[in-house]
């Protein structure tokens, strides 16, 4: 998948192209139905098309309003691997400023859209706003795609479970420690991604060794012990995990810390950086009398996430 990170570096000669445009945090499953309903366009209703995306970094919000901000699901390098994942061909991740916020929807649409994109189909969201103050909607985009030599088609919002999928729902549920419903939500499990940075070496030597991933994501989970699965971002090695997340109460932590234990076994070094999928909550965080009493609690939260990935491998094979 090719990046490009203003219209300046899109190269002569690119597209024609059927573009989706968003902020998709999260790529949740109703993301995923606007994605591949661009790949299908562009290799079935016109076999010339490069499926694209317009995404936009910062958030928008984080310039217009960054007391509202929200805090991402996915970092950027996540969304840019999903969106590979699921065949988009080029994104343009477009820096979002104050500038930028100003410029009008004939503007966006003639001069990012046409030009730059050479959009000849665009897919948005039934709620899609865009230009100076969201002045522009899905008719104001039909009308200058009518202009333009663009169609314009609109995706309904997605149901997930009965409730409609978006980005706002699956951060509620992460914050609540609800992994399990945001990764139906989702369609993959909420991952937290970093480097491995040194601890302060008390698991090794009072309770178990962890691995301490400096997490690169805005959103957390909320505190609490977690089954996990860890990846090597390296490699692409994988291990069943469990995964404490919060400020270790029983040694009197101050800094919040995400520890993550392998359950497969031990690995000769340790990665460089680790990709940690959540995928079910065991028990909230707690104080511990004595190091002794934590780790016998791990233990037995170690059994609990032992017996939950037997079920799943038992799922996958049946």
């Amino acid at each position: 998948m090719r990046v490009f990170r203003s219209p300046e570096e899109i190269p002569e000669g690119f597209g024609p192209s059927v573009v989706t445009i968003g902020n998709f945090d999260g790529l949740h499953i109703g993301h995923r139905q606007i994605l591949r309903r661009v790949i299908s366009i562009s290799h079935e209703q016109y076999t010339d098309l490069t499926a694209a995306v317009l995404t936009f970094d910062p958030h928008p919000a984080r310039v217009l309003a960054p007391e509202r901000a929200p805090r991402l699901i996915t970092t950027i390098s996540q969304k840019l691997r999903r969106f590979e994942d699921e065949g988009v061909e080029a994104t343009l991740l477009l820096p979002f400023s104050l500038e930028f916020a100003k410029i009008s929807p004939e503007e966006f649409a003639g001069r990012i859209l046409s030009d730059a994109l050479r959009a000849r189909v665009v897919l948005v969201g039934e709620d899609f706003r865009f230009g100076y103050k969201q002045s522009g909607d899905i008719e104001t985009l039909r009308t200058l795609g009518n202009t333009l030599g663009f169609d314009v088609e609109a995706m309904p919002a997605i149901l997930s479970g009965g409730q409609r999928a978006s980005s706002t729902a699956i951060r509620s549920l992460v914050a609540d420690g609800r992994v399990s419903k945001a990764c139906r939500m989702l369609t993959l499990p909420f991952a937290l991604e970093g480097p491995v940075v040194r601890g302060y070496g008390i698991g090794s030597k009072q309770t178990v060794p962890t691995l301490n991933l400096a997490a690169e994501n805005e959103l957390l989970p909320k505190n609490g012990v977690y089954v996990t699965r860890t990846r090597d971002q390296n490699t692409q090695a994988e291990w069943r995990s469990i995964t404490n997340v919060g400020f270790r109460p029983t040694f009197e932590g101050r800094e919040l810390t995400v520890e993550t234990f392998l359950l497969d076994p031990p690995i000769e070094a340790a990665p460089a950086r680790i990709e940690v999928d959540f995928l079910a909550f065991v028990r909230d965080e707690r104080k511990f009398e004595t190091p002794e009493a934590l780790k016998t609690q791990i233990l037995r939260d170690v059994g609990a996430a032992s017996r939950f990935h037997r079920r799943i491998a038992r799922m996958r094979v049946g």
